[in-house]
């Protein structure tokens, strides 16, 4: 089965449920940079308690393993890093689904997402800037220069897309200026 073809067994449900969503991630990284495999795909979504049930029988459990409804409405609650991830049960693929929450990035980012077409339908992707930032936090969190190749990709293959003064800026008040620097001389160093 095609990748995009994998993506869309998760992304036509929110469709259909109408929840506000945007891919981030690898997925994300794929769309504005070079391509890459991945074996999942990262979702924000705005989910409440009250949706939670709808949520949950949108991925039936013939075809998924989908959290428990009280899993669901907690991770919902949560003000921040809420979490939980469904599995398609016939290819084994997964997605990761992040709870909005009042995460500022978060609703910087759905404020700012894009419609794109991929395959036969479109859906919501995060802007480039926000996967940036993400990733910058990743990198500062975990030392993986995976993050920063994502990040040097992005900026040479869609530099057209991505508004630097923007991610500086915002860098500089998420405590990210030391990453962004440390991803721009190593971007140097790959250049020469």
């Amino acid at each position: 089965m095609p990748q995009h073809r994998l993506f869309e067994i998760f992304l036509v449900a929110l469709e259909d449920l109408g929840v506000p969503y945007m891919v981030t991630g690898a997925v994300a990284s794929i769309v504005y940079g070079p391509p890459r495999v991945t074996h999942d795909i990262d979702l924000v979504v705005l989910i409440d308690a009250e949706r939670a049930q709808a949520f949950v029988d949108a991925f039936k459990s013939e075809q998924f393993y989908c959290p428990p409804i009280e899993v669901v409405r907690f991770e919902s609650k949560r003000p921040a890093r809420g979490h939980f991830n469904v599995i398609h049960n016939e290819t084994g693929f997964k997605a990761d689904f992040y709870l909005m929450g009042t995460d500022p990035l978060h609703r910087w980012g759905m404020s700012r997402r894009r419609r794109i077409q991929v395959g036969v339908k479109p859906f919501w992707v995060a802007p480039p800037e926000y996967v940036i930032l993400r990733k910058l936090e990743y990198y500062r969190e975990g030392g993986s220069q995976k993050h920063l190749d994502d990040i040097i990709g992005i900026l040479d293959i869609s530099p057209e897309e991505v508004e630097i003064a923007l991610i500086e800026e915002k860098a500089g008040r998420l405590g990210l200026k030391a990453q962004w620097e440390a991803l721009l001389e190593r971007r140097g160093q790959t250049q020469t």
